[in-house]
């Protein structure tokens, strides 16, 4: 379906509603201990979630959000379209860069989680469009963006006083990157790939033997002539070492190590596009860990399925830019097992169309799809028919027609830039949206947008609390966990459901924008036991991850997820030996 607006008005999508299947992650099916004291045959509630707002302005539009491991979240939009909403402190205006005349506003804020509060931060270059991972110190690195910025490599180090800023360092990227992508290594490195215009990939820190970015000749293969649809490319690092590289509708295995491609995948059928400007999303579903049979608890290696929803047809954007003739974005997500001999994509349909949406993994090992809108595509004034309602995704329903739930509706229309990550209490931190060459806050029906608010999946509910474990403690030197290393958490829980399962996950925080949060990684944990200690305190006892492929180094939110209800989270390094 085609909708053609010589005045764009705001658009009503008619919401179905679905039933939901609680999904039941993998764990050990023995229990130790007399659980009799609290058992119960009640399961979680199941209800469409809440909406709360959190702020009614910080001052920028959320474009790009990170959450980092001291429970802030540095969130930035660009800096080239004027003044911000937010004054930067006494004396700090920014002074290179793009700047044309002064610049005073800030284009950067540090959001505490649990104040609800935020600071200005002063960026100096442009950071439209740009892209970021955290190395395993818990460092944000920031690459590129606009116009001087496009070539700029910033940092972010956590600090818990007032005192931590972007550091802007004076040795630059090799290529402009500008609608690039950011995956995190297992050596803690940064492979950059792509940009608009630009086909290679690139490291950070750089390889002292390299003198130049290398040339990936799948980037410009991808590209369509006036619409590119291979920017922001999808990238997944495997359990083999392996990244998963996806543009356009195409997908490889690439040996980022020796340069060299190992295998393309199967196209995935339809007519879609799936990357900026079509802006679909792509997650790596969670990987699922287990022992071996040998007898000597040897781990091995996960399997691993990719995911891609969402998108807009072939034409869409000359249509939606060059017309103003909104076509009805992608309706089909499709899921390909990449660790199978022969991968086949395995399609099926969205309760609505959608495109600029941002799929998130949950710590329950579900998936979120939420914002963006139903009708063209990314860019100024491009798109129409905000996709107010979030949709639920449970990939382990065997019943295909039960996956999907759509879940209640925002009142906040979240268009192009918007962005979403997952906090470690489980809420979904939602901001941004600005269709619009500069802040403009009388447009309509869309107008820039400098909110934040939180979504509360139905887990949160309070009728489910009594479900919800609470971890005690962590039997491991400084909150570390090695690779291989056998640990365990102790955790309090009310009550125990019989017929659920205690499952310990671990995920990285993603870097949002554009659809796409890159680094998202839900490991789970290989459960050997859970043992009652007193009537409400338990202890589960886990391997760690068994490589740096599976899970990278560095932060992660630890969750122990019971009968589907996960616990706050507590920040965990994971670490060599």
């Amino acid at each position: 379906m085609t909708i053609k607006f010589k005045n764009p008005s705001f658009f009503t999508f008619l919401t179905l509603f679905f039933s939901f299947s609680t999904l039941s992650l993998s764990v050990s099916d023995h229990f130790d201990g007399d659980y009799s004291p609290n058992n119960n045959n009640n399961m979680p509630s199941k209800s469409g979630g809440q909406w709360v707002l959190l702020q009614s302005s910080i001052g920028i539009s959320a474009m790009h959000m990170q959450v980092l491991n001291n429970d802030k979240v540095i969130i930035f939009d660009r800096t080239d379209m004027g003044p911000s909403n937010l004054s930067l402190p006494i004396d700090k205006c920014r002074k290179e860069g793009d700047v044309r005349q002064l610049d005073c506003t800030a284009h950067s804020v540090l959001y505490d989680i649990a104040s609800n509060t935020f600071r200005p931060l002063l960026l100096q270059t442009d950071t439209w469009c740009s892209s970021g991972a955290v190395l395993s110190d818990g460092t944000l690195v920031q690459t590129g963006g606009y116009n001087v910025g496009d070539r700029v490599i910033r940092l972010f180090t956590p600090c818990n006083d007032e005192g931590c800023d972007w550091v802007e360092l004076s040795k630059n990227l090799w290529d402009r990157r500008w609608y690039a992508s950011n995956q995190i290594l297992p050596d803690n490195r940064i492979i950059v790939v792509g940009g608009r215009r630009v086909f290679t990939y690139e490291f950070y820190p750089k390889i002292g033997s390299l003198s130049s970015s290398l040339y990936l000749r799948f980037l410009i293969e991808t590209r369509d002539p006036g619409e590119e649809n291979n920017l922001y490319p999808f990238l997944h690092l495997l359990p083999d070492g392996n990244l998963f590289i996806f543009a356009n509708r195409r997908s490889i295995l690439f040996d980022y190590i020796n340069n060299k491609l190992v295998k393309e995948f199967p196209v995935i059928p339809g007519n879609d596009k799936r990357n900026y400007p079509s802006a679909g999303s792509s997650i790596l579903l969670p990987l699922k860990l287990s022992v071996g049979s040998d007898g000597n608890g040897t781990a091995v290696l996960p399997d691993a399925e990719v995911m891609v929803c969402g998108g807009a047809p072939a034409g869409a954007f000359i249509k939606s830019d060059k017309e103003s003739v909104y076509v009805e974005a992608s309706r089909t997500c499709g899921r390909l097992k990449v660790t199978d001999k022969y991968p086949v994509w395995s399609m099926e349909f969205m309760p609505m169309p959608r495109v600029m949406s941002d799929m998130l993994l949950l710590p329950s090992g579900d998936v979120i799809i939420i914002n963006g809108a139903s009708n063209g595509t990314a860019g100024w004034e491009d798109a129409v028919g905000p996709n107010l309602n979030p949709v639920l995704y449970s990939p382990d329903e065997e019943e295909p027609d039960r996956r999907f739930v759509v879940l209640n509706p925002s009142k906040i229309p979240r268009m192009y830039h918007s962005s979403a990550v997952v906090l470690p209490d489980g809420r979904i931190l939602v901001g941004g949206s600005n269709p619009h060459r500069r802040y403009n806050f009388t447009a309509y029906p869309y107008p820039t947008d400098l909110s934040l608010e939180a979504f509360h999946p139905h887990y949160l509910d309070p009728e489910n609390a009594y479900m919800r474990p609470s971890i005690l403690s962590l039997e491991s030197v400084g909150r570390t966990v090695s690779y291989n290393e056998v640990f365990s958490v102790t955790f309090e829980l009310s009550s125990y459901s019989p017929s659920g399962e205690i499952s310990v996950s671990l995920m990285t925080p993603s870097f949002t924008t554009h659809s796409f949060a890159m680094n998202q990684r839900l490991v789970v944990l290989n459960v050997g036991s859970v043992s009652q200690l007193s009537v409400y305190a338990y202890k589960v006892v886990v391997n760690g991850p068994p490589t740096a492929t599976v899970a990278p180094p560095g932060y992660y939110m630890m969750f122990v997820v019971h009968a589907g209800i996960p616990s706050h989270a507590v920040w965990v390094k994971v670490t060599w030996n």
